[in-house]
């Protein structure tokens, strides 16, 4: 179950250079009293498709997944993201529920703020509302792009891009804790779950890749580009 942290710290927030920058000490504090912190343990679903948006998220520490279902229950995994992301709030100004649902890939904090005084801020303040929606936007063409390159490449290929992406955006490491199933990779990227297991069998067998149980170690980095490139 959730957990609700209620310490504000707006004023040292990370976050406030991303986009709350342009925002006075007093709006801060304002925000603050709108504003509540909340932790999601791993595979907590953090909003569901389809409820109604009344806060403003955003990913202050942890990692977690997009998603919808399909009308016959399949999940479609549509990003992975890291903090400091708004995946949650792509709809928040043209829909009035979510699109899509979101959940924690690892324990998460996210911050929620009321919506209706993020819509104020944007009202009253040009350089917020220009911020947030350069923000957004940026978020929506990372989505559409990803999308299309994996698209555009072969199973090798895309299995490839994925373990680059945890590499060298998620984890910054080539060691990491894979934090997503076979079946989710294979949600992810538009494939069987068997021939992602597979492909990465045969990472493994040829030495790109050691698997440790959940641990991914990338031997060859170079090798993997190459795959990815011209998969």
């Amino acid at each position: 179950m959730s957990e609700k942290k209620n310490p504000c710290v707006c004023t040292n927030c990370d976050f406030r250079d991303v986009v709350f920058s342009h925002l006075d000490e007093k709006t801060i504090n304002d925000l603050c009293n709108n504003k509540e912190e909340q932790f999601f343990h791993k595979g907590e679903i953090i909003n569901h498709e389809g409820e109604k948006i009344n806060t403003f998220k955003y990913l202050k520490s942890g990692l977690v997944k997009l998603f919808r279902r399909t009308s016959t229950g399949e999940e479609q995994v549509i990003t992975i993201t890291r903090p400091f992301e708004f995946v949650s709030n792509m709809s928040i100004f043209s829909e009035e529920r979510y699109q899509y649902s979101v959940s924690a890939l690892e324990d998460s904090v996210v911050c929620m703020v009321n919506l209706d005084f993020i819509k104020e801020l944007f009202m009253k303040n040009g350089g917020f509302a220009m911020g947030l929606l350069t923000k957004i936007s940026m978020i929506n063409d990372k989505i559409i792009s990803q999308t299309l390159d994996i698209r555009q490449k072969n199973l090798i290929g895309r299995v490839a891009y994925v373990m680059l992406y945890f590499t060298k955006e998620i984890y910054k490491s080539r060691v990491f804790d894979l934090p997503v199933s076979r079946k989710e990779i294979a949600d992810y990227i538009g494939m069987s779950t068997a021939n992602v297991i597979r492909t990465m069998s045969d990472f493994k067998r040829e030495g790109i890749i050691r698997i440790y149980g959940k641990t991914i170690e990338v031997v060859d980095l170079e090798k993997l580009e190459v795959i990815s490139k011209r998969g």
